[in-house]
């Protein structure tokens, strides 16, 4: 397996360590450009470009007036999933469910800053939200599962999905399982950077909304870019990345198996497999033969495409110092620590979007059915970002509360800190002027 990229790290110079650290997304300048015209078509035509792009981009018979999807699409999503996937679907919903109901903040808090003044917070859900589901490299419900949970839980008013159809015109049936099991009952029928524009400026058929959120190729990423002033884009998230961590307890042919599960989703994606060990480093080259003949054609092509570029391999490094490092430097969307003691590793590593302890949680679990959630920052934004939650779709609105006896005292030093400033209205609404209205 001599093809597949080996890294030496400690026999790097500073300029081939930076390359390790850059993913698909990280120069959207050719995208950006790209996506300016196919934006602007939307904002202009409306649901015309969307069926156009449809056919264009996703080789899709979109029929017009078809963009949205019917309570009878729905219906005949339940009798073409298999039971069986139905029944896993209902039981990732309900573990994400449990988890994120725990993320939810109270309605508001108030605490006693001084005798008689309050302050606190109040949440109040968003009032539109649009969630991003894509489906070019394969059907993605747990994406749906993953965005619908904590918009529903959160109370978002009007929540919509956005996903590109499948070439018959229609819309992935286990997405629509589970969009309907998480409790959203609308589905737009576009992908890409064109959806993007849809639900940031509106068309016929779809409503503008607030804010979306949802994972996407760079043509999304970029799309996201330019819009951002016209929606909340929300956390950054693009092609899959992994990092799976192995110390010298564990068997390479394991990590090689979990090196693959990011590396599956698309050339574009990022994974690497660090450790100290040459042992587990040669095991797990030994391994993949055996691991991508147990895979379907198109993943192999995929993980491979991954595992032979400059975005994955693996990475030998001269010490578990130096593998904390390059964590920490990377700042993966998905980290496995691999280990029969994985909370002793735990301290060291602080920048990861999602950290999954021990051989028996592998991002598989996590992807799926574990609770927390899947939907996470790439590009390095875990130093910045954590994963989507409910807190993602609430705004904060402080709030402050302060009673006759305790305004004396805060309107005294308010009054000077405002005479400093220079602000003299500032300081003459807790002047005797105030106290003069309050009297009357």
């Amino acid at each position: 397996m001599s093809d597949i990229s080996f890294h030496d790290l400690s026999s790097l110079d500073t300029a081939q360590r930076a390359g390790l650290l850059k993913r698909a997304e990280g120069d959207l300048s050719a995208f950006v450009e790209k996506v300016r015209p196919i934006i602007q078509a939307v904002r202009e035509e409306g649901d015309a470009a969307l069926i156009r792009f449809a056919r264009e981009f996703d080789k899709a018979n979109v029929a017009e007036g078809g963009l949205k999807v019917s309570e009878a699409e729905f219906d005949a999503a339940f009798d073409k999933v298999e039971k069986d996937v139905v029944e896993s679907i209902r039981f990732g919903i309900e573990n994400i469910r449990h988890f994120h109901e725990e993320q939810k903040p109270e309605a508001m808090w108030l605490k006693e800053i001084r005798p008689g003044a309050y302050a606190g917070d109040r949440y109040t859900p968003i009032a539109s939200v649009a969630l991003y589901v894509p489906r070019g490299k394969g059907a993605f419900p747990s994406v749906t599962m993953m965005t619908s949970v904590p918009a529903v839980i959160a109370g978002v008013p009007r929540i919509a999905i956005v996903t590109p159809p499948t070439p018959d015109g229609s819309v992935d049936a286990a997405t629509l399982v589970a969009a309907r099991l998480a409790g959203v009952g609308t589905v737009y029928k576009c992908g890409g950077a064109q959806a993007v524009a849809a639900v940031a400026y509106g068309t016929e058929t779809v409503k503008p909304a607030l804010k979306i959120v949802g994972p996407g190729s760079p043509w999304v990423v970029a799309a996201k870019s330019v819009l951002s002033s016209i929606i909340n884009t929300g956390l950054p998230a693009g092609p899959s990345e992994a990092i799976i961590f192995a110390d010298d307890s564990v068997d390479g042919g394991l990590a090689a198996l979990d090196l693959l599960i990011e590396a599956e989703h698309g050339p574009d994606s990022s994974a690497y497999l660090v450790t100290h060990s040459r042992k587990v480093a040669e095991a797990a080259l030994a391994a993949l033969p055996d691991h991508w003949s147990r895979m379907t054609e198109q993943r192999v092509e995929f993980s491979r495409a991954v595992l032979t570029g400059k975005r994955g391999g693996i990475v030998l490094t001269a010490s578990l110092q130096e593998s904390y490092r390059f964590i920490n430097d990377y700042a993966p969307e998905h980290l496995e620590i691999l280990s029969k003691e994985p909370f002793a590793h735990l301290g060291p590593i602080t920048e990861a979007a999602e950290i999954l302890m021990g051989p028996y949680t592998p991002v598989t679990l996590a992807n799926f059915v574990l609770g927390p959630n899947a939907v996470l920052p790439t590009s390095r934004w875990a130093r910045t970002y954590g994963p989507l939650s409910v807190t993602d779709f609430v705004k904060r609105s402080s709030v402050g509360y302060v009673t006759s006896a305790a305004y004396p005292e805060l309107a005294q030093h308010a009054r000077r800190l405002a005479r400093y400033e220079g602000f003299s209205s500032h300081e003459n609404a807790v002047s005797e002027i105030r106290d003069r209205y309050l009297a009357g």
